[in-house]
């Protein structure tokens, strides 16, 4: 009935409604502590029509605050986290037109003004695809020539980071361990050796041989580095070494040179999200109890600048040393036979802390998945350090307590698509997580959350959540 009714006109009703019912209190409230006097004496008759009254107008200020929240706060905190949604993480987040229907024009509005930024972006997207195909092209093509030049190539940022590898040059740093892009060379060569080598390259000498150790095992390796300008780093050249090496590695081409000019050696807290490597994994496993039932499958990505990086994935069966109950194996499908070669949960942990390494590790429900990495942790010494967030909470932050915060829930309203045959498979969920979290940091940061330590403060706030799900 007040929907056909103006949006100014409802509002002159409710403060009306407001009034006449204030009055209506206070009215009643008088007349019997008039009828009280009859009892009593006059004073006592009006100290009980004010303590009526006072009820009586709190319980209109709440009826009033009740209908003010659920048709007005809420339509608008939602069309407000629809919007934002839709500019920044580039999805069309859907607006409820029923639960705003009390307010006017603004839901079809924003909806016509989020149709035309879409036909905008559309037709910026149509030139964007060319040049991005032609990209691609161009990196396809520069990779198959990179993977025929026996040779294993790495670019070194200034601050010491890898900002490009080739597929030798994987399985080179492989021998290891595991080669992630921003992760620091001293990972994987002893830091005096290539630091007393680096120190040779000065303005005459722009290229030297050099022979320097890896930092796990007993491997050295021959190296040529060679001098870039002091803006872009160096570039590691690797023609030879006692570890293997392949040619047909069929690796990508992986790369990111928004690296050569970043800072990582700032208070963690102090960084900005864009600056920051993320290592989203989810785990499945023998049951969901953390402190008695097994792991049975990780699965990982790496996020560096806001985009998921192409082949740094981990995807490893664990063999649990018990049998996996066959209602686990309905939901994630991992049965015995699968894990039955498959490393112990010690091993594959402590390979998942490798891949983890320097970065900022993010899981969905994060307290369930990491109570198992820490009590294995715990038995083979490994020290689980690394900052965490929880996607659960980051969507609490972005689109408010009373939506639902499941990965269904939140993909949903991002726009991100689990294929059926990878929902509950630790790498399908744990890259929905990825680009769950690529989508919510460009929102993130347009609320003005733009370090980790701001985003962390805003997390701890919708803490019970998580209670709530375990």
């Amino acid at each position: 009935m007040f929907t056909s009714l103006s949006l100014r006109f409802r509002i002159f009703l409710l403060f009306a409604g407001v009034s006449a019912g204030s009055i209506l209190v206070v009215g009643v409230s008088l007349y019997v502590g008039f009828l009280r006097t009859a009892d009593t004496d006059p004073a006592s008759g009006f100290v009980f029509a004010a303590i009526l009254s006072g009820f009586g107008l709190l319980a209109i200020c709440a009826a009033v605050w009740l209908l003010f929240d659920e048709n007005v706060a809420k339509p608008i905190e939602h069309m407000a986290s629809a919007m934002r949604t839709r500019i920044h993480a580039d999805t069309n987040a859907p607006f409820d037109l029923d639960q705003a229907r009390y307010l006017g024009d603004l839901a079809p509005a924003l909806r016509a003004v989020s149709g035309r930024l879409s036909e905008v972006s559309e037709d910026a997207d149509e030139l964007i695809a060319e040049e991005t195909s032609r990209l691609t092209a161009e990196r396809a093509h520069l990779a198959l020539l990179l993977t025929e030049i026996p040779v294993a190539i790495v670019l070194v940022s200034p601050a010491n980071r890898i900002m490009l590898y080739d597929g030798q040059a994987a399985d080179v740093l492989g021998q290891v361990q595991v080669p992630r892009l921003s992760a620091s060379i001293f990972d994987y060569f002893e830091k005096g050796d290539l630091e007393s080598e680096l120190e040779k390259l000065d303005g005459a000498r722009r290229e030297i041989e050099a022979s320097v150790r890896g930092t796990r095992g007993n491997l050295n390796f021959r190296l040529r580095l060679k001098k870039l300008s002091a803006a872009t780093g160096y570039m590691i050249l690797i023609d030879g070494t006692d570890a293997s090496m392949a040619p047909e590695a069929a690796r990508p081409l992986i790369y990111d040179f928004d690296l050569s000019a970043r800072d990582t050696e700032r208070e963690i807290e102090n960084i900005f999200l864009k600056d920051l490597s993320f290592v989203v994994f989810d785990t499945e496993t023998t049951g969901l109890m953390p402190n008695k039932d097994e792991i049975v499958q990780i699965g990982a990505v790496r996020v560096v600048n806001g985009r998921i990086v192409a082949g740094e994935t981990l995807d490893q069966l664990v063999n649990p040393g018990r049998p996996i109950p066959p209602a686990s194996t309905k939901v994630h499908g991992v049965n015995d036979d699968m894990v039955s070669k498959a490393p112990g949960a010690e091993q594959a942990v402590s390979l998942f802390h490798d891949f983890a390494r320097d970065a900022v590790i993010v899981a969905h429900n994060a307290p369930f998945d990491m109570a198992f990495l820490r009590r294995h942790g715990r038995l083979s010494g490994l020290a689980w350090e690394h900052p965490i967030l929880d996607t659960v909470l980051l969507s609490a932050v972005v689109f408010g307590t009373a939506e639902d915060h499941s990965l269904d829930g939140l993909c949903d309203r991002l726009g991100v698509e689990i294929p059926q045959e990878l929902r509950h498979t630790a790498l399908g969920d744990a890259r929905a997580t990825a680009e769950a979290l690529c989508k919510l940091l460009p929102v993130l940061t347009s609320l003005g959350f733009e370090t980790f330590g701001q985003v962390v403060r805003q997390t701890r706030r919708h803490g019970r959540l998580l209670k709530d799900l375990n």
